[in-house]
Formats: C-alpha cells, sequence, structure tokens
C-alpha cells in the first residue's frame, strides 16, 4: 500500500533529473547537500563537492551558490575552498534572504581550532559578494553543549527565524580522540539528533536543544532534518536518518510532522520514506518546495558506481 505524508506521494528517486553530476564516477565522490531559495521567480541553490579520503582536496573541499531561472539549470556565482576558511571539510551551507534586500549564508564547517563542527554566518548585498573575511559565529559546540553542530537549515515564520542543525549529542565518557579524525558523525560514540536555535533579528541565536531524536530502528543514530514545508494544521519535515555511524555518507530519507516547529514527531518508525535502489541506497539531504501545485525535491543520491549526484524530481500536489 503507498503511504502519503502531507499528502505527498511516495515519489522513484531514479526518476528525477540530474541537476549536478559528480568529479568522477566512484565512490567517494559526491555533488549534493542541496539547499534551495525560491525568491522573485529565481532559484537559488547552495551545494557542496566532496572527494574521498586519501585524495587531493579530500573531503568536503568546495562549496557553491549558483543561480537558476528554471530551476534546473544552474550557473555559480559564488564560490569557497576549504582552505580559504582553514577547515579540513564543508558540509551543507543555507542560503537566505533579509529584510532590507540582502542575503545571509550560514555555512557549516570543521573548526580547526578544536576540529569540531561549527556554523557561521556571512552576509552580502548578492549572492555573489560574499567575503569570508567577514564571516561571523553562530553556534558552535561550546555555545550549543555539544560535540559539535552542523547542517544548518534556516526557515522564517512571521518575525522569529528558525534554525535547525544536526548535532553530535553530548558524551560524558568522550575518548580523547574522538575527534581526531576531525569528524565526530563518523566514529560512532554519540548519537546526532536536530536541534533548534531560534533568533528575532536573524542574526543572534538562541540554542533550544533537541526538536527532532533519533530513532529506534533504522534512524536510531542520526535524525537530521533538512527541510520543512507549512501544510494545513502544521509541518511536514524531511530528514535523514541512519543506524550506525557505518551508514555515515549513506543516510536515507524520513518524514516528520510538527505543529510549532519545536516538537517533532517521526512518522517513518520501521523504515525509511525513500531510499536509492543502487549500492548503499542513500537519498539524502532532501530539500523540498511546494510550488504552483507541484512538490519540487532536491535530494543527493548514491549512483550504481557508488557516487552521489544531485537531482531533481517534481510530483504534482493531490
Amino acid at each position: 500500500m503507498t503511504r502519503r505524508y502531507a499528502p505527498l506521494p511516495i515519489p522513484d528517486p531514479t526518476s528525477g533529473t540530474v541537476v549536478l553530476s559528480p568529479e568522477r564516477p566512484e565512490a567517494g565522490y559526491w555533488v549534493g547537500c542541496p539547499s534551495v531559495l525560491y525568491e522573485r521567480g529565481r532559484f537559488w541553490l547552495t551545494y557542496r563537492q566532496r572527494r574521498p579520503r586519501g585524495a587531493t582536496d579530500e573531503r568536503g573541499w568546495r562549496c557553491a551558490v549558483a543561480v537558476s531561472d528554471d530551476g534546473q539549470n544552474f550557473t555559480d556565482v559564488w564560490s569557497v575552498h576549504k582552505d580559504e576558511l582553514g577547515t579540513s571539510s564543508m558540509e551543507r551551507f543555507c542560503l537566505t534572504a533579509t529584510d532590507d534586500d540582502r542575503y545571509r549564508l550560514f555555512v557549516s564547517y570543521v573548526d580547526p581550532a578544536d576540529k569540531r563542527w561549527r556554523i557561521d554566518a556571512m552576509t552580502a548585498g548578492s549572492p555573489s559578494e560574499f567575503d569570508v573575511a567577514e564571516i561571523e559565529p553562530v553556534l558552535t559546540a561550546e555555545s550549543t553543549g555539544t560535540e559539535g553542530v552542523k547542517d544548518p537549515y534556516v526557515v522564517r515564520v512571521g518575525p522569529v527565524t528558525y534554525l535547525f542543525a544536526s548535532y553530535a549529542a553530548a558524551c560524558s565518557d568522550l575518548g580523547l580522540d574522538a575527534h581526531a579524525t576531525a569528524d565526530i558523525y563518523n566514529v560512532g560514540v554519540t548519537t546526532h539528533p536536530t536541534g533548534l536555535a531560534t533568533s528575532v533579528d536573524g542574526v543572534s541565536f538562541r540554542w533550544h536543544g533537541q526538536a527532532l531524536a533519533v530513532g529506534e530502528g533504522w534512524d536510531r543514530y542520526q535524525a537530521r532534518l533538512n527541510s520543512v514545508v507549512p501544510t494545513p494544521g502544521g509541518w511536514v519535515g524531511f530528514y535523514d536518518g541512519s543506524a550506525s555511524h557505518t551508514e555515515n555518507y549513506e543516510e536515507r530519507c524520513g518524514i516528520a510532522v510538527s505543529g510549532d516547529l519545536h516538537n517533532w514527531r517521526r512518522v517513518t518508525h520501521t523504515q525509511a520514506w525513500l531510499a536509492s535502489p543502487w549500492r548503499t541506497g542513500s537519498v539524502r539531504y532532501m530539500e523540498v518546495l511546494l510550488l504552483d501545485g507541484q512538490w519540487w525535491l532536491y535530494y543527493e543520491l548514491t549512483r550504481a558506481d557508488g557516487a552521489h549526484e544531485l537531482r531533481l524530481a517534481k510530483t504534482p500536489a493531490v
């Protein structure tokens, strides 16, 4: 029986149009982590490129902002290399528009000072004008009381800006070398729920802690909320789940619901909502827009060769 949420029919992830392809057709080479801002008839995409460990410029080495008139064919307008941040890796970015017709870009990367993930932001008059010299702190391991925080998704409702972020839960008996790899998410010593921070000015955020907990089955290790869409009576959210650190980087997509954005309830308890038929089955970083009676789903998909590509699928709202 086909299940529906929000009300969204289950799409075929392999039928989506390829938006961006990886550098090489090999495992460890990815392009994805999409975040999409639709404003004034234009689509603004942020994405990340990654290479496998051991390669030149390994891990998350480049992030970019691109623009499109049709939501499918994008042209880069700005990019950053990980060396510009002095970091070993970058992950999801998120672009937002401000009240004064400017743009704010939230970035997540490994802090070179303590090897913990953090979230910062930059503001500019145009998405092509961001300057890493003007970066400002938003959330850190210290400010959130966690072992690291990353992958921001930002949405504004009325006067309040909500920032959802995956975090590594604090662990009292953490080993001294837990951060040696500069990726606590890949170690297996702690879980990774989604946390929430809010702001009234879009700049200074208050950390509230857990908003979406990990589950007890397929998503018992990670539950990373990637996007939320308003629906009658509340919100539907799309999150990445994994059962252990061995599935890190290869998560599948689940669905959660909320009535207030602060408290989320998972509805995909026994299995993922969406998965790839190839290799690890990963469909992750689902960014969803509801435009002109259609669901637009941007996602990172594991291919048959083990590489990840960025796709777009559209399905009618019912």
